[in-house]
């Protein structure tokens, strides 16, 4: 059985793989990986290296994208197939570097709370805000992952590295999917990524914002299944 590992992005844990998971925990292995407690995405990846013994694919969603494609790169050998949603190759611009920085201060002031509300229109589609449940599991994920991680998150997603000369060389098969909506990480960062890519198929998803695991479950669940066929 082929083994799946999905790396969750800033502040999502393993509920933003729920439905993929439930769908697809009969057809393989799934190990959801954890980001926290760690401010370096090479950290994050090699602690998913360190643990896991035999091949597999990876998939990732936003930070989770950059902690996969670090996985690809750090041991080739081992990924067989890299999804990479809602994500990007590039590191962060200093303009988005502000951004997280004063984030990351607006948290250590005791309004964590406040950080999640803020950052939903950015997370989920105009037509997702609408939806009372998904919200609200939303900002459980970030409630669950707390002010501590989110902020060594942060700096991690700021110290990232520039994976656009990886992607160039990488051989195995990888899907991109992204939400037409998606403010964080929009379409065009996903058709650098499959412009650069050997062998990709890139999604789009029509009317789906960040999230779109959650988002739009089914399709997501849809491109796993074709990347786990190609392996």
């Amino acid at each position: 059985m082929t083994r799946l590992i999905l790396v969750p992005g800033l502040l999502c844990t393993a509920q933003l793989f729920e439905n993929q998971t439930n769908a697809l925990k009969n057809i393989c292995d799934i190990n959801v990986a954890n980001t926290l407690g760690s401010n370096s995405i090479l950290e994050m990846a090699q602690n998913i290296v360190k643990n896991e013994n035999s091949k597999f694919v990876i998939c990732g969603l936003s930070m989770g994208g950059y902690v996969a494609q670090m996985v690809a790169q750090i041991a080739p050998e081992k990924v067989i197939g890299m999804g990479l949603f809602s994500t990007s190759g590039r590191p962060d611009s200093n303009k988005k570097i502000k951004q997280r920085r004063e984030l990351i201060e607006l948290s250590k002031l005791g309004k964590f709370k406040g950080v999640t509300p803020r950052l939903l229109p950015s997370l989920l589609s105009k037509k997702a805000l609408k939806d009372e449940i998904l919200v609200q599991k939303v900002i459980e994920m970030a409630s669950n992952v707390g002010q501590k991680n989110f902020t060594l998150q942060q700096e991690a997603i700021i110290g990232r590295p520039d994976c656009r000369n990886f992607a160039r060389n990488a051989k195995m098969p990888v899907e991109i999917l992204v939400g037409e909506e998606d403010q964080l990480t929009p379409p065009f960062l996903a058709k650098e990524l499959d412009s650069l890519f050997l062998d990709s198929q890139l999604t789009i998803l029509s009317g789906v914002g960040h999230l779109s695991s959650m988002e739009a479950p089914e399709k997501v669940t849809k491109v796993l299944t074709n990347l786990l066929a190609k392996v």
